[in-house]
């Protein structure tokens, strides 16, 4: 798949073909070379793969404003268990609707997506803020972002990274948060916005940066410092590292005693982080159904929850591993709940999963239900559905994964009784 990595923009930059193996990176980078004033609202990572990225929703700073990448996907080509390249007519739109959001590597294999852009202007800003600080001081930063930053203007993307070994401290071991933003227009109004309704953040105009879009995707992409719009296009990471991620939804503010108990797990960590994305925007106004990602009105962020370590470290995986299962653990009061919810794309085996054996009986096994056990916590009631469209598109299940979704004629034999 790698080498299925042309994106190709439309004459008028409404639209664009993007080939199942290009990159994020590769994709923004096609859409900036044909338009300054289009985007796509996927993630900050350019080495993502976009196929699967889109299959599993993908989110970004232009969520809020325009939605998930998957929301804007217009078209497809499918080539499925039978060798057909399938468009979006031909699938029909119950398996249309389920790879927009049902998760990657199940359906068939995407040969390119059609994907609607989005409108940006010429000036956007940015600005990335870091603040240490007491676990008191910390905590009422956090609560208070949780209050703003589901609710401020569409345009407007502030999430928050807490951690005690945050790489903005550079090297420094202690807990802070660090705040990074994003607007879609001038600084003077950006800095408005954020000085009203999050004084305590302290963001002040030296902080906040212009810039074209294309170059906020840079500035927030991770790459090194001095990394230019060209670097975009390199898929390949130049170190290997290994990390452990979990998720959660968050629909009522974690009360200051739990965001208290969660800074204290992350103090013991320096290694652990979590990440938390705002909601609100547009994602309050798509319907849970409309494609098969179903988490939208009611949420206020999610988290992240991740630990990363160099090989170096690996005899520690354990201990890593275990730790980042107990700080989700604790968090459990707090987030959603019937189901505790998750994000596909962020795969998390620790749910459940299983292994196929057969994929050739007329009748119906207990796959459904085994599955069901990770499913409905990625796609809530959109699961039931998802397995109707999967029934009808890989019946045999050629295409399937630790955690897919089974169609409804598929013998699974179960990892734990190997």
């Amino acid at each position: 798949m790698m080498n299925l990595d042309r994106v190709t923009v439309d004459s008028r930059p409404d639209f664009a073909w993007v080939e199942g193996g290009a990159t994020l990176g590769q994709t923004y980078y096609a859409i900036a070379e044909s338009s300054d004033v289009r985007g796509f609202p996927a993630g900050s990572c350019p080495t993502v793969g976009s196929g699967g990225h889109i299959a599993g929703g993908g989110f970004g700073l232009l969520s809020r404003k325009y939605g998930l990448a998957a929301d804007n996907v217009v078209d497809v080509l499918l080539v499925d268990a039978e060798g057909r390249l399938l468009d979006r007519e031909a699938l029909g739109e119950d398996v249309f609707w389920a790879i927009r959001g049902g998760g990657g590597g199940i359906w068939g294999i995407v040969y390119a997506w059609k994907i609607k852009l989005s409108r940006v202007p010429k000036t956007v800003t940015a600005f990335t803020v870091s603040r240490p600080g007491t676990d008191l001081q910390v905590t009422n930063l956090v609560d208070k972002w949780q209050h703003v930053a589901p609710k401020l203007d569409d345009e407007f993307y502030l999430s928050c990274f807490v951690g005690a070994g945050l790489p903005q401290m550079k090297g420094k071991i202690g807990i802070s948060a660090t705040f990074k933003g994003f607007y879609l227009g001038p600084k003077t109004r950006a800095l408005s916005i954020i000085s009203k309704q999050f004084p305590e953040l302290g963001i002040t105009e030296a902080d906040c940066k212009e810039m074209s879009w294309i170059e906020s995707v840079v500035y927030f992409s991770g790459l090194d410092d001095g990394s230019s719009v060209s670097d975009l296009k390199n898929r390949y990471l130049e170190s290997k590292g290994y990390f452990k991620a979990k998720s959660d939804y968050v629909r009522t503010p974690i009360p200051t005693s739990g965001i208290k108990e969660a800074l204290r797990i992350l103090e013991k960590q320096p290694k652990g982080y979590v990440i938390l994305d705002p909601y609100g925007g547009i994602m309050n106004r798509i319907n849970s159904q409309s494609i098969a990602f179903p988490h939208r009105k009611g949420n206020l962020f999610t988290i992240q929850y991740l630990v990363e370590w160099k090989e170096a470290d690996n005899s520690k995986s354990t201990e890593y591993i275990e730790w980042i299962q107990g700080f989700y653990d604790s968090m459990e009061p707090y987030v959603s709940s019937g189901p505790r919810a998750a994000y596909v794309n962020y795969i998390d085996l620790d749910l459940g999963a299983f292994e196929l054996i057969s994929t050739n009986t007329a009748t119906l096994s207990d796959a459904v239900e085994r599955a069901r056990v990770w499913g409905e916590k990625y796609f809530l009631k959109n699961y039931n559905r998802l397995v109707q469209a999967k029934t009808t598109i890989d019946p045999n299940n050629v295409f399937r994964n630790q955690q897919g979704i089974p169609p409804m004629s598929t013998v699974v034999k179960f990892k734990d009784d190997v």
